[in-house]
């Protein structure tokens, strides 16, 4: 679905992202580790159209899209959930969720895919008409999470959805990760919390200083020796 070639982005004249290739299949959770600042959501934000490219190629579905503005991407069916949340604090849930949506013309669809929003997170459909600000932290990601899937993704990625998270609302956005998958949605999760991103991961990339450097099914890297003591805390 997800092609990744040679891709090289910069910050002014320093390279964060240098020449990586990475792919991801239909129906597939593919983790990106690292630390901060290894390029994970660099790598995401120039996937969304968001940064240009120094160099490289992006495909998805076959066709070249890097160098295409963001709004078209996302209509192309590629949503982001950005770090931070990044959203309308004083609008109410219902008007971020139809923000998500501004790309789409069918009024019924957009009802439908609402109505499942609240369907994944019932806190969401109770407080529908509440601020945004309001939420705390665990709410708002679930509403940020909603908000990418009204643009209705065939690849949605998901930017540290556990970031400032408790275990308990952490275990319930990785449970829903694994709920959208079932439901056909093919996810790309950068998560710094490796051990949960990787249970969930039907492959994953390393990257370190905007390189890859591990690359294989999620199950083995939970068990690579190098990738437990960097990102697992093991001895």
């Amino acid at each position: 679905m997800l092609e990744i070639k040679k891709m090289v982005v910069a910050y002014g004249r320093v390279n964060a992202v240098k020449g990586i290739d990475f792919t991801v299949e239909k129906g597939q959770i593919v983790s990106l580790l690292g630390t901060n600042g290894a390029g994970k959501s660099t790598t995401l934000r120039a996937i969304s159209g968001l940064l240009k490219l120094v160099s490289g190629e992006i495909w998805f579905e076959g066709e070249r899209i890097d160098g295409q503005p963001a709004h078209k991407i996302v209509e192309r069916g590629i949503a982001q959930s950005p770090e931070g949340r990044r959203l309308f604090r004083q609008m109410s849930v219902e008007d971020n969720l139809k923000l998500g949506a501004y790309s789409r013309k069918d009024a019924g669809g957009i009802k439908s895919d609402m109505d499942r929003v609240y369907d994944l997170f019932p806190v969401l459909g109770e407080r529908r008409t509440e601020a945004a600000g309001l939420f705390s932290g665990g709410e708002q990601q679930m509403l940020a999470i909603g908000r990418a899937m009204m643009s209705r993704p065939k690849l949605l990625m998901l930017d540290e959805p556990s970031m400032g998270l408790s275990p308990i609302m952490t275990q319930t956005i990785m449970k829903t990760i694994q709920d959208l998958q079932a439901d056909g949605v093919t996810i790309l999760l950068v998560e710094q919390n490796a051990q949960a991103a990787l249970s969930l991961a039907d492959r994953g990339y390393v990257l370190e200083v905007g390189q890859i450097m591990f690359s294989d099914t999620g199950k083995a890297l939970l068990g690579d020796d190098r990738v437990r003591k960097a990102y697992l805390g093991a001895d």
